[in-house]
């Protein structure tokens, strides 16, 4: 079946094949973590949403939650959560950071593949990660510089084989909102999309390591006293990926707080150094993370165009290096937006999944992939810190 712009993806009976949640541990026993489940469920007002079934995996309890179909293919059509938040708003009567929270449940239990947690308690941890990590991303405003970095000096200090560090009496999430949230310092500091993201997830980590696990979250800051963990090492670290080129995502589905990529198709205009393609978050109600105008956060159509016409911004300064011209980048969008029939005719090609890396022959600019954070709860903690 074929989405609104014609892309290939899940049909509506391919629902049946949604995974959703597991909780799979030693310690799970069904007495008690069925009742937990339950209130877990009521909580949320999901009870009557949900089909929770049980099974034995590998001589271990697996429990398993996930919408009823009639439900998925309400909230997430085609495995669609893109619009999951303006109809739970209309369901539900519920604050903000509830919406949030259910949101990201939601999204989850339709699933494809199946989220696994050791306990009730670890999947409410990663709901509240997910929840303060697109809160965060809508704050978080920085300048563009993929040649340099810089960081508010009264948290934290630069060498070159350590990158930033602490501080010796920085607090780390202080030291972390000062970076990326100008309401902080009042400044503005420079980062790559990249490296921006990171921050964002970090800080995330930290805010719920603060209340449920305190050990951890002082092991972070001895390592962030040391050296930076960037780059390869941070999504190793720090991170789970789903999804894979053989095994692709469905191009609409995303869970609020996943960080993924869009890959830029073109060539010509990927040689810019920072545009080879765009690092974001997914913030939920269909946004996408836009940390140099936080108020004009993306809607994946927005984010599709603008990716597109990369390839009509780039020029050469005098010095010969190829740059980006952002206002030829945005009046072409302006005006690709004002006509249906050429937005219709891009969309249907940026919509694509991507080509691997390296080839720029067919391919849109859609990842088959996603990242989250990993569990941080007591035992079932997954981060392993390097020394």
């Amino acid at each position: 079946m074929k989405s609104l712009h014609g892309i290939d993806s899940f049909s509506t009976k391919s629902m049946a094949r949604l995974k959703g949640i597991e909780i799979v541990g030693e310690d799970v026993d069904l007495k008690t973590i069925v009742p937990r489940v339950e209130s877990f469920l009521h909580a949320f007002r999901m009870t009557d949403l949900t089909d929770v079934s049980h099974d034995i995996d590998n001589g271990q309890l697996k429990i398993n939650i996930k919408l009823k179909e009639e439900y998925a293919n309400t909230y997430c059509p085609q495995f669609s959560t893109l619009n999951v938040r303006k109809l739970i708003s209309n369901k539900f009567q519920l604050p903000a950071d509830t919406l949030d929270e259910l949101e990201i449940l939601i999204a989850l239990m339709a699933s494809p593949l199946a989220f696994t947690f050791q306990s009730v308690d670890s999947l409410e941890s990663h709901i509240r990660v997910r929840k303060y990590l697109i809160q965060h991303a809508r704050k978080t405003a920085v300048a563009f510089n993929t040649e340099a970095g810089e960081r508010p000096f009264d948290f934290w200090k630069y060498e070159e084989e350590t990158g930033y560090t602490l501080q010796p009496n920085a607090d780390l999430i202080t030291a972390l909102l000062a970076a990326t949230q100008p309401e902080t310092t009042g400044a503005l500091y420079d980062f790559s999309c990249y490296r921006a993201s990171e921050y964002v997830i970090l800080l995330a980590i930290a805010q719920e390591a603060q209340h449920t696990n305190a050990d951890l979250l002082g092991e972070i800051e001895a390592v962030n006293r040391k050296f930076a963990i960037k780059s390869e090492q941070f999504h190793s670290v720090y991170l789970h990926e789903y999804g894979s080129m053989s095994s692709p995502l469905p191009v609409e589905y995303y869970v609020p707080g996943d960080r993924l990529w869009f890959k830029n198709p073109d060539e010509k205009s990927s040689d810019v150094k920072g545009y080879e393609g765009s690092w974001v978050f997914y913030m939920g109600d269909g946004l996408f993370s836009n940390f140099w105008n936080r108020e004009k956060p993306y809607s994946l159509e927005q984010k599709c165009l603008e990716i597109y016409y990369w390839r009509d911004g780039v020029m050469r300064d005098a010095g010969g290096t190829l740059k980006m011209d952002e206002e030829i980048v945005n009046r072409k969008m302006t005006e690709a937006l004002a006509d249906t029939a050429k937005t219709s005719l891009i969309l249907n090609r940026m919509s694509r999944y991507r080509d691997p890396s390296g080839v720029y022959e067919n391919g849109g600019c859609i990842d088959t992939t996603r990242e989250y954070p990993r569990s941080i709860y007591k035992d079932c903690c997954e981060v392993v810190l390097p020394r």
